[in-house]
């Protein structure tokens, strides 16, 4: 029996699987689900908005639409689950929107959430356990048995296996953010025989950053090869070049250095701590697949970009590391989280709080770790030198959404797809900004007493924050809500239900004559094309965002699985190629990453998005003011991160007088232990279900 015909087969039996599970969950045609669910906003919900349809809108599928109308997506499921849906959206983000509706649930069948408050609500009997019903649902059954750890993940009660939302995901098992640089940039400096000279440069301000790296020996680096084929090993020679930060410091004081004299001092370390290995292409260590820069080349990489804007942009000024929006906290953290990859840090990007699981096999808090204050010290250092842009220290400078389009910002750390697309939209002929390698960093995985020098991403695509769940109080002594609410989650797990979830309906898809996908390999899997029609909309529209026209228009990605073969297909070539270099290094195993398992090492297993706590756990928790107010993720410009304004305005701005009594501040006066216990009792006894639940994992 070949491999083609089991394919077949499988895809078969899943097929009918689907099928069963739409049988088994009868209910009447036409029932209505209320549906008090979407993503962050009007323009992302399942209806259209007045901004979005205007006085009608006629998409690639050939159809015209109007405020209020469902979008295709949903028009196409409403066709499969025979059911009726009915708009009580209000716009909001996952958490307002179910703040919104938690005193009056018997309002709405299904509702956005946050995964904390679902499985909250959940226990209270607010929110119906998707659990009891997985006999029922053969695909999203399915789903979870394949990927134990996204079952983890969702687990809102370890005693029953209560779930109490449908998962979110962003893609899965795949990197998220990523460095982004001005390569040409590099390049111009950095590259060809000689020494670099301009007809005018700029100054550097006093040192402040002193070396993260060592500043004698050497270190051993796996890197892939330039052509991607294998991975081979390179070291940094510190006794034969020094390090860059600790010459360029030294000079600084003597008062010897310019931006042009900062480029050859650059360029020499390169040539001899690589030996050589770069040759004329220094650039590749910073832009390159066989790149292996760490944070003190990335400082006096900053240093000459600053001090060379002339050269660059033919202006007096260009700002280093930027974020996206500086009046958005949901962006500013953005400068915290690349703190953690330049200086080794755990919990800065985690799929909870700022949670990791240590080699002890415990949970650990970021926020109570002299460490992590340390590192946001140093970014500090990199304000006090003019290497961070001046709109994120001050809301009155010009705002970071200009940068690119400007020529005014060198680098930052975001999605590949959203922000590569400037090179499509805004940036000129010869002008590229494209992902780069994540850098190489001393992280405390447990293998070594001194750390290990290598690339790590905390970066790692798993069950987002958000959900959807169902209300108890809604579908109450109604057979048909019920299972029609169920069908829908269980058709959005089928392997069809998955496309149109990410792509939307077959009129938006490329098709054989004999309507079969035209399909493309993406991560060993044939997925399908977009259409020539649907790619020209996404240009004309939403300017090749790929996100913003699929919730926009199609109505997708709005929650369940988003597979990324859409959005890879939208990318620019700079983006392909920044992010093909990531995944081939990837691949290829010189970038470490958190895993979806529970691992032999447990620094390496991912954080569950949620830990099945309690009601009374979570109200306690809650109760920890400076905790919940004092470290947001959320958007806003009303928000408060402790950790972004210490790297804006340094530790004495937050009244601490160093990173210990910082650590100890939160750990005992903010309650972080007390978090941390709870946390770490609910972490246990996951572990203990996970062992009932897959023995043969142990």
């Amino acid at each position: 029996m070949n491999k083609t015909f089991l394919s077949m087969l499988l895809v078969l039996m899943i097929v009918l699987l689907g099928s069963a599970a739409l049988a088994d969950l009868e209910h009447a045609d036409g029932t209505v689900l209320r549906m008090a669910t979407g993503y962050n906003s009007a323009r992302t919900g399942l209806f259209f908005d007045d901004q979005t349809a205007g006085e009608g809108i006629t998409l690639a599928d050939g159809k015209t639409y109007h405020s209020g109308d469902l979008k295709p997506t949903w028009v196409e499921l409403q066709n499969i689950l025979h059911v009726t849906f009915e708009n009580k959206y209000q716009g909001n983000s996952a958490s307002a929107e179910f703040d919104y509706w938690k005193e009056q649930l018997g309002e709405v069948d299904m509702l956005s959430g946050t995964a904390a408050k679902l499985s909250e609500y959940g226990e209270s009997g607010a929110i119906v356990n998707i659990a009891e019903y997985l006999d029922q649902m053969p695909n999203f059954k399915a789903y979870l048995d394949a990927n134990p750890i996204v079952r983890l993940s969702i687990t809102g009660n370890t005693t029953t296996g209560a779930i109490y939302f449908s998962p979110y995901f962003d893609g899965v098992n795949d990197i998220e953010r990523m460095p982004l640089m001005r390569t040409d940039w590099v390049q111009k400096l950095l590259n060809g025989e000689g020494e670099f000279t301009a007809e005018k440069c700029g100054t550097l301000k006093a040192a402040a950053y002193e070396p993260y790296m060592p500043t004698s020996g050497s270190v051993d680096v796996d890197v892939v090869k330039l052509d991607g084929s294998a991975v081979e090993t390179i070291a940094k020679n510190y006794d034969k070049a020094g390090n860059i930060v600790a010459k360029m410091n030294e000079a600084l004081a003597a008062g010897e250095v310019n931006g042009v004299t900062a480029v050859n001092m650059l360029r020499t370390y390169i040539d001899e701590a690589y030996d050589g290995y770069y040759g004329t292409e220094r650039a590749n260590l910073f832009i390159g697949q066989n790149a292996a820069w760490d944070a003190d080349e990335l400082v006096a990489l900053l240093r000459c970009v600053v001090a060379n804007a002339n050269t660059l942009n033919g202006t007096d000024k260009i700002q280093g590391l930027f974020t996206r929006e500086d009046d958005n906290n949901q962006r500013r953290v953005d400068m915290m989280r690349f703190a953690g990859h330049l200086f080794g840090i755990r919990g800065l990007e985690s799929r909870q709080d700022f949670l990791y699981v240590g080699e002890d096999g415990y949970l650990h808090d970021a926020r109570q770790e002299e460490a992590t204050y340390d590192a946001l010290l140093r970014m500090h250092n990199l304000v006090e030198e003019g290497l961070i842009s001046e709109a994120f220290v001050n809301s009155e400078a010009e705002n970071t959404g200009t940068y690119l389009e400007n020529d005014l910002g060198f680098m930052h750390y975001d999605y590949n797809q959203t922000q590569t697309i400037y090179n499509e939209t805004k940036l000129q002929d010869g002008e590229k900004y494209m992902a780069v390698m994540v850098p190489v960093a001393r992280w405390m995985d447990g293998t070594s007493e001194d750390g290990v020098y290598m690339r790590f991403t905390e970066s790692w695509r798993s069950v987002k924050t958000d959900g959807w769940g169902i209300s108890a109080p809604g579908v109450a002594g109604n057979k048909d809500k019920l299972n029609a609410a169920l069908a829908l989650i269980d058709y959005a797990y089928s392997p069809k239900g998955m496309i149109l979830m990410s792509y939307g309906p077959d009129a938006f898809i490329k098709t054989n004559a004999d309507g079969s996908y035209v399909t493309f390999m993406f991560n060993g899997n044939e997925m399908p094309e977009i259409a020539d029609a649907t790619r020209a909309e996404l240009w004309e529209k939403a300017s090749g965002n790929y996100t913003n026209y699929a919730r926009f228009y199609l109505g997708s990605t709005l929650s369940f699985v988003k597979n990324q073969a859409f959005e890879y297909q939208c990318t620019s070539d700079a983006g392909r190629e920044g992010a093909g270099y990531i995944s081939t290094a990837i691949g290829l195993g010189t970038i470490k990453h958190p895993e979806l398992a529970i691992t032999e090492n447990p620094w390496y297993t991912s954080v569950p998005t949620v830990l099945p706590t309690p009601k009374a756990d979570n109200d306690t928790i809650n109760s920890y003011t400076e905790l919940r107010t004092k470290f947001s993720l959320a958007k806003g410009d009303d928000q408060v991160n402790v950790l972004v304004d210490i790297i804006a305005k340094g530790m004495t701005f937050e009244g601490f007088s160093s990173p210990e009594e910082a650590a100890s501040t939160v750990a005992d006066t903010w309650n972080g232990l007390a978090y941390l216990d709870i946390k770490e009792m609910a972490w246990e006894e996951l572990l203990d279900y996970y062992s009932a639940l897959y023995p043969s994992d142990k």
